[in-house]
């Protein structure tokens, strides 16, 4: 009986040894395993071959900014906002001696301010020239043509202020004081369109002024 027992030992079952044999690359569960990294791979690869394309929709984005403008026609559209400042400088006749720092402001263009009132006819003859040779040109950009027009627009709105103030015209009282009220105001606008306008032509952008761009837009094709 004890030899019985230690053959019993020595020697291995035959399940035992069969599953022994067993290959390791034939296990189910290994060949399950070798998915994920698979996977993975064919996901990165996915996500590099996008790469590119993201990258050339941000230069084509970047291309349709301020840059297009050109030199020339930034200069020209920030020049023609001077006219209506010009030409309404007179409204500024109470604001400015009331305020030192607008008097340094004003105090540059004030040569180029008496050459543009000398003679009575300036104001219409420069309203003709830009009107007929630049807006109705088609040889200007239409970025040009739409800030010389606006500026335009807003010189021909001047004619209400002054309709009213020879219609009126008080000497004293409530009236002069609404008066002057008035011409402040229309001072500031023309001051404000004056700055923002220019600067925005600088910087190769389209200023909007109120009611002004409306109208603009209309005039030019």
């Amino acid at each position: 009986m004890a030899m019985a027992m230690a053959n019993t030992l020595s020697s291995p079952t035959t399940p035992y040894s069969s599953r022994k044999t067993i290959p390791l690359y034939s296990s189910p569960f290994l060949s399950l395993t070798l998915k994920p990294p698979n996977s993975f791979l064919s996901l990165s690869s996915h996500r590099i071959r996008f790469k590119p394309n993201r990258k050339t929709t941000l230069i084509i984005a970047k291309s349709n900014d301020s840059d297009s403008i050109d030199g020339p026609d930034r200069l020209i559209s920030a020049v023609c906002y001077f006219y209506p400042f010009f030409d309404g400088i007179q409204y500024g006749k109470y604001v400015i001696t009331q305020f030192s720092f607008l008097q340094t402001l004003i105090q540059p263009l004030v040569p180029a301010i008496r050459v543009f009132k000398s003679f009575p006819f300036n104001g219409f003859l420069v309203f003709l020239t830009l009107y007929f040779i630049v807006v109705r040109n088609p040889n200007f950009s239409r970025y040009v043509r739409f800030n010389t027009m606006q500026a335009i627009v807003l010189d021909v709105l001047l004619i209400f202020p002054d309709l009213l103030e020879r219609t009126f015209n008080p000497k004293d009282g409530v009236g002069l004081d609404l008066l002057m009220s008035l011409d402040s105001t229309v001072f500031l606008f023309l001051l404000v369109s004056l700055i923002y306008g220019s600067s925005s032509c600088f910087l190769g952008q389209v200023p909007r002024l109120p009611i002004v761009a409306d109208a603009a837009d209309r005039q030019v094709m």
